[in-house]
């Protein structure tokens, strides 16, 4: 199983899907990756050789943002968010969504399983 970036990508699948493994690496990112690494876009992970392996690591190294420097950036960018208190940082904070989505109903991944409130209870008559 090859690795790049201290990511193990699928041995089985075509090279330009098994980057999209990486965070921070779409479809059309990877098409790029491959096309500047001189690579067949059809070719099986399992079947690059070193050589090829570290010409993308190189040029993901030095052209692209990925994995773990880009995850800290976004945690930064949602941290500066919070910091200077925007309404998108407080519905950070919240759990909230933050992009104008409705809450009335769905945002449950947002806010997480059901909360239920027990009703109320019909008043019985004290004898």
């Amino acid at each position: 199983m090859p690795r790049l970036l201290g990511v193990d990508i699928p041995n089985d699948k075509k090279t330009v899907i098994s980057l999209t493994y990486l965070f921070g690496v779409g479809n059309q990112t990877s098409r790029d990756i491959c096309h500047k690494a001189g690579l067949d876009e059809d070719k099986k992970a399992r079947d690059l050789t070193d050589e090829e392996i570290g010409r993308i690591a190189t040029i993901l190294e030095r052209d692209y943002t990925v994995e773990g420097p880009l995850r800290r950036q976004v945690q930064q960018n949602i941290g500066r968010l919070r910091d200077i208190k925007s309404y998108r940082g407080m519905r950070h904070r919240l759990g909230l969504p933050v992009r104008g989505q409705r809450t009335k109903t769905n945002a449950r991944t947002r806010k997480g399983p059901k909360k239920t409130v027990a009703g109320k209870k019909g008043v019985k008559d004290l004898r």
